[in-house]
């Protein structure tokens, strides 16, 4: 990776089209947003999918955790190297691609006839997300500038948001509404007419660009870095419930060296003067190093907590999609309660919100199993409610401004790079927390021989996990270099022979807007909500 300035690859444009004009502009938003909204949204929608796909395929445990985490892990594996093939190949291009594979990936998701089928089509969703998302934020930076960009992410980090806290409810509409008797299935077919429709719009509507930079990809690096996930995730998951054979084991003892083998190539390329995956002197800033392990703590419970709510509220409590998608709701009242005031609280706070949001969400989880404990399997979800809606306002003050407060202390020339990699650690968070947690959820359920009212215990002991990290964030974050308080950054004048028409190519790390010249994108505003809730 080249080194950047203030999380912007200003690179010369390639051999791309003039920007859309008129009605256009606008339709090629509508149609790379709609491609954005489906790949963030199908991590959250099939937590409330699980229980009953678990019924109808006859899954087993370590099954329906496959379908979450191997989703996450092939998005992780892959997420730096699909910007590289954007840079190098064209990203309408690979866009386009990536779309085309999860769409079809998705189809294979809704006709799945077993288990094995459909882990099989979210890995490939997974491979396809990490195609098509990278180039979000790459596109919408050559295509848009001034208050354009501005609006642009705007609707890019709102996007966002309404996928990852309207997930549950979305997918309990759909599974309740039950078309043609397809139930959990609609969760995946429903991205097919959109995505053919995407795809039939963005050659017509979305211009074609490419990097200056178009260094060779680094695939032996990235082939190391995905074994050495699998060989992590893999035990994990399967471990349990085949009774920890000798291979789990291998496999983890394995992940070792082959995660070492990664560093070595890392620093063997980029001595030869090779672009590597990873810049590893990013690791030398300790903004960079704390924050790799803020996001990674952060999001290993993330991701695991909705799944083991999905399944105490609907395989403990009875409770139908539909309805548990509504519990849920409270949750995404108070994130977007908070996410809309994290710009003024972040100005006030800096690196002490992301601290006073993982205490709070820690408390709401306390108070949410308190009340787990009361209801049991027989009393009125209404109890956890409140609990719930503590949990999202907690949620919109860490996943807002944690990236952004981790990219303010670390130096322009590495903000660029120490974003895309952040965004890659949030993924193996979700993967791997999916893993952890399964162990335990399963585990005290199989305690109670898999009975109903084992459910409760099950989830408890589970967030007692969550909040075990939530705790450890809040520490984590307090080890951040403190950053001042940073009023927003005006614009830099334009050169007198800059054309005013030419938007400038934003070339972007995976999963983050750029700082665009034109705009200053600080902690708080849209630019750092999208960075914040980008998978």
């Amino acid at each position: 990776m080249t080194e950047t300035n203030a999380l912007a690859r200003a690179g010369a444009v390639g051999d791309r089209a003039a920007p859309p004009a008129g009605w256009r502009h606008w339709i090629a938003l509508a149609v790379i947003l709609a491609g954005t909204f489906m790949t963030f949204l199908d991590f959250f929608i099939v937590n409330v999918a699980i229980p009953s796909t678990q019924r109808d395929l006859l899954a087993s445990s370590a099954q329906i955790q496959w379908v979450v985490a191997g989703y996450g892990l092939a998005y992780a594996s892959c997420l730096i190297t699909g910007s590289r093939l954007g840079d190098v190949y064209g990203r309408r291009r690979v866009f386009m691609i990536g779309l085309a594979v999860f769409t079809l990936a998705s189809l294979a998701c809704g006709v799945a006839a077993n288990p094995a089928t459909l882990i099989t089509a979210r890995v490939g969703q997974g491979l396809a997300a990490a195609l098509l998302f990278p180039q979000v934020l790459s596109i919408l930076g050559v295509m848009y500038s001034g208050t354009d960009r501005v609006r642009a992410f705007v609707a890019y980090g709102m996007t966002l948001g309404l996928a990852a806290v309207g997930g549950q409810l979305i997918g309990g509409a759909l599974i309740q509404a039950d078309p043609d008797g397809l139930g959990w299935r609609t969760c995946f077919l429903i991205n097919v007419p959109i995505g053919a429709l995407a795809l039939f719009l963005t050659p017509r509507v979305v211009p074609e660009s490419r990097a200056e930079d178009r260094s060779r990809l680094d695939l032996v690096g990235a082939a190391l870095v995905t074994l050495g996930l699998v060989a992590v995730v893999l035990p994990l998951v399967d471990g349990r419930e085949q009774g920890w054979p000798a291979w789990t084991w291998i496999c983890l003892a394995a992940a070792v060296p082959l995660l070492l083998a990664f560093v070595g190539h890392q620093r063997r390329r980029a001595a030869r003067g090779r672009t590597p995956l990873i810049d590893l002197r990013l690791f030398g800033e300790r903004a960079f190093s704390v924050g790799v392990a803020s996001v990674l703590v952060f999001y290993a419970g993330l991701a695991s907590y909705f799944l083991v709510l999905a399944l105490y509220l609907q395989q403990g409590n009875g409770l139908n999609a539909l309805d548990s998608g509504l519990t849920v709701t409270p949750m995404g009242l108070g994130f977007f309660a908070t996410t809309i005031v994290a710009r003024r609280l972040a100005t006030a706070l800096g690196r002490h919100l992301p601290s006073l949001g993982a205490l709070l969400l820690a408390a709401g989880l306390v108070a949410t199993s308190l009340a787990a404990g009361h209801i049991g399997t027989t009393g009125s979800v209404g109890w956890i409610v409140p609990a719930l809606f503590v949990d999202g306002l907690g949620m919109g003050m860490v996943t807002a401004p944690l990236i952004s407060t981790v990219l303010a202390g670390i130096s322009p020339r590495h903000a660029g790079e120490a974003s895309g990699v952040l965004s890659t650690m949030q993924q193996v968070g979700n993967a791997v927390g999916v893993a952890i947690i399964g162990v335990i959820f399963y585990g005290v359920l199989g305690r109670g021989a898999g009975r109903t009212v084992a459910f409760p215990d099950a989830f408890r002991s589970s967030l007692i996990y969550v909040i075990v990290l939530d705790v450890a964030l809040a520490a984590l974050v307090q080890l951040l270099p403190p950053n001042p308080t940073r009023a927003p950054t005006r614009a830099p004048t334009r050169a007198p022979t800059r054309a005013p028409t030419r938007a400038p190519d934003q070339g972007t790390r995976p999963g983050h807007p750029t700082r665009a010249p034109d705009q200053g994108l600080t902690p708080g505003t849209a630019g750092g909500f999208a960075d914040s809730v980008g998978m």
